[in-house]
């Protein structure tokens, strides 16, 4: 049964910078504890497990009673397309551990995304993985591994922090590249840790690779549409997530 933490306990790890923005209009700086002006507290980790990590235990040190993650996700299932929100019941990791979220708090966030107009899954998994899955044939096979509806690399690791500190957990994610979508390598390596890109490096990539040239346009609209679903998302639900009654 679920405990309420202290009021404005909620430590909302994400990875993205672009993440960040849509919780907050403020300057975050990076692995640090940043007030949402709630009583809440965001971390802006970087991408990874590693980094989620010490994220989770960052936000728990600072005081956290209920750990969340916010931002995008890959599809691993056919159904879910780009924009969707996905609101999972458990966590996977490729090592077999299974979590799963605090159930009220579960279904009290999915009452106040039901009246937002985005298709919302808010049932089975998510897996983490410790590497980004770039292909579609990567997508697909562990999906036939494990059955999770989308993937990730930092929610199995704020998980097993979670379990660690008996904390409630809660993931939301949007969905930015569908099942079938292929990232070039070139264009996901020319990213830095928060997901900028690295002048330079995509510069280089380009002149490398001047195919994926092709491919900027619809993996930027692809981010935007998530992006946008996850502006809709926080007004409704809050800047915490908030925790329920």
């Amino acid at each position: 049964m679920s405990q309420r933490p202290a009021s404005g306990a909620v430590g909302v790890v994400v990875a993205l910078a672009s993440e960040a923005r849509t919780l907050t209009p403020q300057s975050v700086q990076t692995e640090r504890s940043t007030p949402l002006g709630t009583g809440a507290m965001l971390w802006l980790s970087g991408m990874g497990p590693s980094a989620a990590r010490r994220a989770a235990q960052g936000l728990a040190d600072a005081g956290a009673q209920a750990l969340a993650v916010f931002g995008v996700a890959g599809a691993l299932n056919g159904q879910l397309r780009n924009g969707a929100l996905h609101c999972p019941r458990q966590v996977l990791d490729e090592d077999g551990q299974v979590h799963a979220v605090d159930a009220g708090w579960h279904a009290r966030l999915q009452r106040q995304l039901h009246g937002i107009g985005l298709p919302l899954h808010a049932d089975g998994a998510l897996l983490s993985v410790r590497a980004p899955l770039l292909t579609a044939a990567d997508k697909s096979a562990a999906h036939a591994r494990c059955a999770a509806l989308a993937v990730d690399m930092e929610s199995a690791a704020v998980a097993a922090v979670a379990h660690e500190r008996g904390l409630p957990l809660l993931v939301l994610r949007a969905i930015v590249d569908e099942a079938g979508d292929a990232i070039p390598a070139a264009l996901n390596d020319s990213v830095d840790a928060w997901g900028r890109p690295r002048t330079l490096g995509l510069l280089a990539a380009l002149c490398r690779h001047p195919s994926v040239l092709a491919d900027l346009p619809r993996l930027y609209s692809r981010m935007q549409r998530a992006t946008l679903a996850l502006r809709a998302a926080a007004k409704v639900a809050g800047p915490a997530l908030a925790w329920p009654e």
